[in-house]
């Protein structure tokens, strides 16, 4: 037991030291010469606004000094205007680096993303029970580094990476029999609820259905802390923050990927947009009776994975970020691959494929500093069209997931 603690602790310091490194490389070659990560610097400012200056980060003078920091003015009709827009509760996570210059603060975050990106892999290499050869490992580091999505939340300091990390953290704690770190990586992957609002609720109805009480305790006592903490630190955080997200729809051109083809393209209407949306959803909780009334366990990773899916083609507003909550099923599907004939050699070729065609997609089609709406759709309707036919593929899985 020493030994392991002992073994434990220089892990510890070994990554603390690695991380220090990387976020010092980070300063001196990227934060200190362009002052960027956008997506950070309005979580970051509002939190500094009520940390440092007392001020209401949902408030105008707090949204003015977002706006500074981004623009050096306010914004003008047609930009974004930078709201702080996330749950109170980000105001606790982003605190330790309030007090940091914002070129060391945004190193530190980004550092924390691309860890995040490179924990999400670990685990799901853990949670599927893969273990690639050396080369292969590090072929999948730069992949989950560089991929397109990937890359663009590390631009943009995107706290959904985290959100990601968190995802996986949860449901590789419930297969593993982490049960409170289940639910207390979970309740805190609500920082940004619409990544969640689906997977998170299913979770929850499966952990009380297999009497998962210490997994439902911790995400109840975590999640319950927020909100009270939050409350108690500012109790009209819930509805500022609800009249920022009334805001959203007048200054984003995007829907959900379900909109940009039937209303974007397609030129449909809500109608169309309502009915495959509910086909989706119907289909979903197709899969969710399954497990949570039939039982079929075996089926828990696949239905979170068509889960999640759905949840990004049918949220009002996703951003491509947001995709890395693809790793789950493209590292599946890696992993499957690669007991063919050469199949290390395949998913290396896939790996290079994945990483290069998102980037000529977008340089070809990027208009000043908007992506395109394409950009939005292969991925997950991708994803949707290989769930159904390898479904017992995931099944056969399901039976060594130890839940």
């Amino acid at each position: 037991m020493i030994e392991s603690r002992s073994q434990k602790l220089i892990l510890a310091l070994v990554a603390l030291v690695v991380f220090a490194v990387v976020v010092v490389g980070i300063h001196t070659i990227f934060t200190a010469r362009y002052p960027g990560l956008n997506d950070f610097m309005s979580r970051w400012e509002g939190a500094r606004a009520y940390w440092i200056d007392g001020l209401n980060p949902y408030g105008e003078q707090a949204s003015l000094n977002i706006q500074t920091r981004i623009y050096g003015r306010a914004v003008v009709q047609g930009e974004d205007p930078g709201y702080f827009a996330y749950p109170f509760y980000t105001v606790f996570l982003v605190w330790p680096l309030v007090y940091l210059p914002y070129a060391w603060a945004s190193a530190a975050w980004m550092a924390l993303l691309a860890a995040s990106l490179i924990g999400s892999l670990l685990l799901l290499l853990n949670l599927l029970r893969w273990q690639p050869s050396a080369p292969l490992l590090a072929a999948l580091a730069l992949w989950a580094l560089f991929f397109y999505f990937s890359a663009r939340g590390l631009i943009l300091g995107q706290p959904g990476t985290l959100v990601v990390f968190l995802e996986i953290l949860a449901i590789w704690g419930l297969a593993r029999g982490q049960n409170r770190l289940a639910g207390a990586a979970l309740a805190l992957s609500t920082l940004k609820p619409q990544m969640g609002f689906l997977m998170v609720p299913f979770l929850l109805l499966w952990g009380w259905r297999a009497r998962r009480r210490s997994f439902l305790a911790a995400f109840a006592v975590v999640f319950g802390a927020a909100l009270l903490a939050s409350f108690i630190f500012l109790p009209s955080w819930l509805g500022d923050w609800l009249a920022q997200l009334s805001l959203y729809p007048s200054y984003t051109a995007l829907g959900s990927p379900v909109w940009i083809v039937t209303q974007y393209y397609l030129g449909l209407g809500s109608l169309a947009e309502y009915a495959v949306t509910a086909a989706l959803a119907g289909w979903m909780l197709w899969a969710w009776w399954g497990v949570l009334v039939g039982k079929k366990d075996t089926r828990l990773l696949w239905t979170l994975a068509l889960t999640l899916t759905v949840t990004h083609l049918i949220a009002p507003r996703t951003a491509t970020p947001h995709y890395v909550v693809f790793f789950l099923p493209l590292v599946f599907y890696f992993s499957r691959l690669a007991r063919w004939w050469w199949g290390g050699l395949w998913v290396a070729l896939l790996l290079a494929a994945l990483v290069l065609l998102p980037w000529l997609h977008f340089v070809a089609t990027v208009t000043g500093e908007f992506e395109h709406p394409t950009l939005y759709l292969p991925l997950p309707f991708g994803i949707l069209l290989l769930l159904w036919p390898t479904r017992r593929m995931w099944w056969r899985f399901g039976g060594e997931f130890a839940v």
